[in-house]
């Protein structure tokens, strides 16, 4: 492209917190909040941020200063401050200097990891890609692999929903997005699994993914990458080779031209995006059916509704992809909202103030390391009414008008809102039905669930559940095998 590439960024740990130690040093005050050093605090921003970014708001208002080790961060929580980061002064902030910058020895400069005028001409190319009809005309790859997965079950069986999902969403992502065949690339490169090993490099201690070189949390990443990325730039190469393109995401990026002088984007550039995507396409949709099913299994009559929804409106048969595509399932879509407001899948937005503001009597200085959480936000009792409580009605629509602007911001928000939203949300609604038509999911009686924060939440540990018989019309069988 003709646009300037992202300037590189160091990923050396220390130098980065050495780096930062020395800029906060001249950027001078910061907003009131917990800034002597504290290990117990910097062990539970790790392991609960909860319990230290609620509290700061109950003292310190919507903007405060936390510290972690030996970095002061901004956070700025609630509805006005979500709106004023993420719409009306997002100008003021760049991604690509916070901690999002984490992700780039994975995966690149994608969307994620971009700032301006690249950032916009990537958003350009792909958003036609993610139109309405576009993401219907997924629907039937979404049926044909749920219910492929669905079949492996069987009534009794005990297995893990969060991998089961992982797995699910992931061939999701590669044949509807990018066209790829699943079990071929399987016999080559597990992607599926390599993206596993990639992504717990970001689920381990803070301290430990400081090592570098072989056999450390972070070269196993990078060993995983090398993998992945020798199927990408293999089937970039074989795309390149053909007369003609698809109609998915990767032939899109390769068809793609810069407006000014017609350049095409690199190789490097394509693979970015494409990893980029296959990241989000799945991470966010596993977090959310995970956290869906563990809420509905509490929840009984929460459940029950869901099914009588299905029931009436798909009279006890298997729903077709048209009807999937088009059903008003307004309980379960309540559900999917309640479960992103207590689970938000992108949980912290870092970013880097490169203009100082003030609001609610607060100077943010230039130059500040500032986060929006979507979780804590979310949990905050003055916005949301027992924030800990599973209530789907919250999102009926008399309810759901009441909500402030930048209240509920799952997806973020303005210019930076996710690009796969509706892909996700239409994924997601589709894998719920079919596993609410065929069957009860059961937790386990000891199991506790424990929140992950990895660049997403999921339950540590993954999620152990059983299978249980649905009380079905004669004329529906279920898919999987019997006990």
């Amino acid at each position: 492209m003709s646009l300037e590439t992202p300037r590189p960024i160091s990923h050396n740990p220390i130098k980065r917190l050495g780096g930062e130690a020395l800029h906060q040093r001249r950027i001078g005050s910061f907003p009131p909040g917990p800034v002597s050093y504290s290990a117990s605090r910097t062990m539970a921003m790790v392991r609960d941020p909860l319990s230290v970014l609620l509290p700061a708001y109950r003292k310190y208002g919507p903007v405060f200063t936390i510290r972690v080790l030996n970095i002061r961060h901004v956070f700025m929580i609630g509805p006005q401050a979500n709106h004023f980061l993420l719409v009306s002064d997002a100008d003021r902030f760049r991604w690509r200097d916070g901690s999002m910058s984490d992700l780039i020895p994975l995966l690149g400069d994608g969307m994620l990891t971009i700032d301006g005028p690249y950032h916009r001409r990537a958003r350009q190319i792909m958003l036609p890609m993610f139109h309405r009809d576009r993401v219907s005309a997924t629907v039937e790859t979404m049926v044909e692999e749920t219910l492929g997965a669905l079949a492996t079950l069987e009534i009794g069986q005990e297995f893990d929903l969060e991998r089961w999902t992982r797995d699910l969403a992931l061939r999701i992502a590669m044949r509807a997005l990018f066209g790829f065949d699943p079990d071929q690339t399987k016999r080559e490169v597990d992607i599926g699994r390599e993206f596993e090993r990639a992504l717990h490099f970001y689920s381990v201690d803070y301290l430990v993914q400081v090592g570098r070189g072989p056999g450390t949390p972070f070269g196993r990443m990078l060993a995983a990458r090398k993998r992945i990325d020798r199927v990408l730039y293999a089937e970039i190469a074989r795309r390149r080779s053909q007369a003609s393109g698809g109609d998915d995401v990767l032939s899109l990026l390769m068809e793609a031209r810069d407006e000014q002088d017609g350049t095409p984007l690199s190789d490097r550039e394509i693979r970015d995006q494409v990893m980029t995507l296959l990241f989000a396409g799945h991470d966010t949709t596993t977090s959310t059916i995970s956290f869906l099913f563990t809420q509905l299994a509490r929840h009984p009559h929460e459940l029950a509704r869901l099914q009588d929804e299905q029931d009436r409106l798909f009279g006890g048969s298997q729903p077709t992809p048209s009807q999937l595509a088009t059903a008003d399932l307004a309980l379960l879509d309540q559900a999917i909202d309640e479960t992103l407001r207590m689970y938000p899948a992108a949980w912290i937005g870092p970013r880097r103030c490169v203009d100082g503001f003030d609001m609610a009597g607060v100077h943010v200085p230039t130059g500040a390391p500032v986060s929006y959480s979507s979780w804590a936000s979310h949990m905050l009792p003055d916005v949301f009414p027992e924030p800990e409580a599973f209530v789907p009605d919250r999102f009926s629509p008399q309810n759901k008008a009441k909500i402030p602007k930048g209240a509920y911001v799952p997806f973020g928000g303005g210019s930076r809102t996710c690009l796969g939203m509706r892909f996700g949300q239409m994924e997601i609604r589709v894998v719920a039905t079919l596993i609410l038509a065929q069957m009860r999911l059961e937790l386990l009686p000891e199991w506790k669930l424990v929140v992950r924060m990895t660049p997403t939440l999921g339950p540590r540990g993954g999620l152990p559940m059983v299978v249980r018989e649905r009380t079905l019309p004669a004329s529906v069988r279920f898919l999987g095998g019997s006990a």
